[in-house]
């Protein structure tokens, strides 16, 4: 494992809303040496200034906005953060992932913004939550669906631990995806809907199995809501991840 572990900034949104570089300074205290934002047109330039004084590099970015706002100033935004990887973190009606027809809709959606994202040097990324797991079309996860109609180019960020609650065997889905998947979250918890989560190796997810499936990717840390002080479990989990860096 070569790349830098990182973590999504979501996982501390407000303590990184009332001081962003104190929170990014932080986190570097910690040992991190890559971060992914959520809001890419947040001060792009001021966030890049920090994160590079701190030896931080932009491991990817969620880019939500994508759907909502003109795509070329997004990816503007993006590459003033010094990355290539722009992922759409949700923000598509479940329901499109009941039905083949929701899905192929889906993936026009995301191989359009691939083409666009191309004419600025960049990649697009979908990343999951539980709907793209537990419905099954054919017997397969609708992610495993979107996966077979995504443009080569389209990537997925494998959420593991939002994929461990809709039901998946993860090491055994990321076997099936093979190199679709560049990105992981790694998160660990109870894997019960609604229940915060924990510091990676203090829950029950098969977290070195999960590693070994997907050894080549970015391993990006998130916790949505955690049951302890989130800089602890920021700096448990990073002593957990280094101490697997070989799977």
């Amino acid at each position: 494992m070569t790349k830098p572990i990182s973590v999504q900034l979501y996982t501390v949104r407000e303590p990184l809303t009332a001081d962003r570089d104190d929170v990014l300074r932080r986190i570097s205290e910690i040992g991190y040496t890559a971060v992914e934002p959520y809001d890419p047109a947040s001060d792009p330039k001021g966030f890049r200034q920090v994160a590079d004084d701190l030896g931080l590099r932009v491991s990817s970015t969620h880019a939500g906005a994508l759907l909502r706002e003109e795509p070329a100033e997004v990816f503007d935004a993006i590459a003033t953060l010094g990355t290539d990887l722009a992922i759409v973190p949700g923000g598509i009606a479940h329901e499109e992932f009941t039905t083949a027809d929701g899905i192929a809709r889906t993936a026009d959606l995301l191989n359009g913004l691939a083409e666009q994202a191309a004419g600025h040097g960049m990649r697009i990324g979908y990343h999951n939550h539980w709907w793209e797991l537990e419905p099954r079309i054919d017997g397969r996860h609708a992610i495993e669906v979107l996966a077979d109609r995504l443009a080569p180019e389209v990537f997925l960020q494998l959420d593991t631990y939002w994929a461990a609650v809709g039901g998946a065997d993860v090491p055994a889905l990321l076997g099936r995806l093979a190199e679709r998947v560049i990105a992981l979250h790694v998160k660990d918890g109870p894997v019960v809907k609604g229940e915060p989560h924990t510091a990676v190796g203090r829950g029950v997810m098969p977290v070195p199995e999960i590693l070994a499936a997907a050894p080549d990717a970015w391993r990006v840390v998130e916790l949505d809501e955690c049951a302890t002080d989130v800089f602890a479990a920021l700096a448990d989990s990073h002593v957990h991840l280094t101490s697997l860096e070989s799977l």
